[in-house]
């Protein structure tokens, strides 16, 4: 234990001092995701962007060591202590993260993005409606299943305002079909045990027939189990995200559609704001702290030109 304690302890001094030498010249400005993903690499090539337009800034992209809070909440407090100017955080658990994302908004610019934290010291939101994004996957599952259906959703933290909401969102517009969730698995942002969850619902749950994929990889494990399984294809499947596998099951119809957001701008459009923030105009900020960045619904049709959009938008 004494061994864990010194190495954080070690990690928290070089990173307040690299930090600290950065800050010296140029306000650093630091985005924290929720988890190592790959749904974040559209972000940092937002950040990537954004630095290019910033030359008096520095922008960094930091990844808890792992998808929990307390973890994240170190990382906070280390990157509070180093000097940084602005954080704009995805938060793991917003809920029990409150107090500890408003000791970070009263010691430094805080942004939330992703999943909102709305009775914290944060200045304000930017990032998807996730009721709205649910509310387009419920219209997904109306036109896959006119004659209704039996959903599992899959999910990596069912506590989180990102994943409640796009499941009330979906709920909501699936009211008075026959369409219904008759169940939500959480994996803690685990890929193994989501694939798990996919495979246990295959076994106890044969009249399932459709499958919600909630985070960005969740629609990937349920597409391996099914493919695994010989059921890819007898299922319907959608979701949120934009996952290359995701995205290749949309193409070849084993994935009847998915919402996407925009990573890429909460990177990029997030940097800015903080940027005019600090240099004095919070004159963009709506009266509701909420900076909406529409989500987009992705099917066959329009597959191979989001796609390529996608790949220009992260430099490939």
């Amino acid at each position: 234990m004494k061994k864990v304690l010194l190495t954080c302890a070690i990690s928290a001094l070089a990173l307040s001092a690299a930090i600290g030498a950065q800050a010296a010249d140029k306000k650093v400005l630091v985005f924290v995701p929720n988890g190592a993903s790959d749904f974040w690499k559209a972000a940092e090539a937002g950040v990537k962007k954004a630095q290019s337009e910033l030359p008096n800034y520095t922008l960094q992209f930091k990844y808890p060591e792992q998808a929990a809070a307390a973890v994240q909440e170190r990382l906070m407090d280390d990157l509070v202590a180093s000097g940084v100017s602005g954080i704009i955080v995805s938060a793991v658990d917003p809920k029990t993260e409150t107090d500890a994302l408003s000791r970070v908004g009263s010691q430094t610019l805080l942004l939330t993005t992703d999943s909102d934290a709305p009775n914290s010291k944060r200045l304000a939101y930017i990032g998807s409606s996730n009721t709205l994004a649910g509310n387009q996957v419920g219209e997904l599952l109306k036109k896959a299943l006119p004659n209704g259906g039996k959903c599992v959703a899959y999910v990596g933290l069912p506590g989180a305002d990102n994943a409640r909401e796009r499941i009330d969102g979906i709920k909501d517009t699936i009211k008075g079909t026959k369409i219904e969730i008759v169940d939500v698995r959480a994996d803690d942002i685990d890929q193994p045990r989501a694939k798990r969850n996919v495979e246990d619902t295959l076994t106890a749950h044969p009249d399932v027939n459709c499958m919600l994929g909630i985070y960005s990889y969740n629609i990937p494990q349920i597409y391996q189990a099914l493919k695994e399984a010989g059921a890819l294809g007898k299922i319907t499947v959608t979701g949120f995200d934009d996952d290359p596998i995701t995205l290749g099951g949309v193409k070849e119809g084993t994935v009847a559609g998915t919402v996407v957001q925009q990573p890429y701008e909460w990177g990029y459009q997030g940097m800015k704001a903080m940027a005019k923030i600090l240099d004095g105009d919070k004159s963009f900020i709506p009266a509701n702290q909420l900076m909406i960045v529409p989500t987009k619904t992705i099917t066959k049709e329009n597959v191979d030109e989001y796609a390529k959009h996608l790949k220009e938008l992260q430099g490939k």
